[in-house]
């Protein structure tokens, strides 16, 4: 008989724990071995457990999950991890995936792909959630944003002024409105709230 997989879960919400390890439970080839609920301590269950599949959560406090699979990856290249998160945005999951992810499900699919998503990514596949796929494809050929234009657009989001923005950042308010021109652009909007409500949906700021 194979061993069972071994999984480790990271989320800081423990019914969502409960949940993990409720599905998992009747499996006769995984087990849960761990739990964390925040990225230091997923690696340090990591170090002692070296599970098969981490399941992780995003946005957690006292160290979030982002920096826990940069970390992870880091020390143990090999490691596969799953996404498990509400995030739909393409640019959460681009930067999940980027970081090292070989995983990434949307927690209302808990139920039903969870396991199935396990066992890929243990046999060496990688998983997306169609919804997010669709989302990344359909952004894949735009041009980002720059790391000024987010930093304006999060100022924006905050209610300032162009003025305001302008003194923040030590830009003239023109060069304020000619980044707000190319933000309006790029994400194919035609003002400021509606530029917020994209990015923030897609996880390029955060509201």
């Amino acid at each position: 008989m194979n061993a069972k997989i071994k999984v480790l879960t990271v989320d800081d919400h423990p019914m969502l724990r409960e949940g993990v390890v409720a599905r998992i439970h009747h499996q006769e080839d995984m087990t849960v071995v761990g739990e964390a609920e925040n990225g230091e301590q997923a690696l340090e269950r990591f170090r002692s457990l070296r599970p098969d599949v981490t399941l992780m959560d995003l946005q957690m406090p006292g160290g979030g999950g982002l920096a826990a699979i940069k970390a992870i990856r880091g020390e143990f290249p090999d490691a596969k991890i799953i996404v498990l998160t509400t995030f739909d945005g393409d640019v959460h999951a681009m930067a999940a995936l980027k970081a090292g992810a070989s995983g990434y499900l949307l927690k209302t699919s808990l139920r039903k792909d969870l396991l199935d998503t396990i066992r890929a990514v243990h046999s060496g596949q990688h998983r997306v959630e169609p919804r997010v796929a669709q989302e990344i494809l359909a952004h894949a050929a735009e041009d980002s944003l720059s790391e000024r234009e987010v930093s304006v657009l999060r100022l924006v989001s905050e209610g300032k002024a162009n003025k305001e923005i302008g003194r923040a950042l030590s830009l003239s308010e023109d060069t304020v409105k000619a980044y707000l021109k190319s933000i309006f652009s790029k994400l194919n909007v035609n003002d400021r709230t509606h530029a917020v409500t994209i990015a923030a949906r897609r996880g390029i700021i955060e509201i």
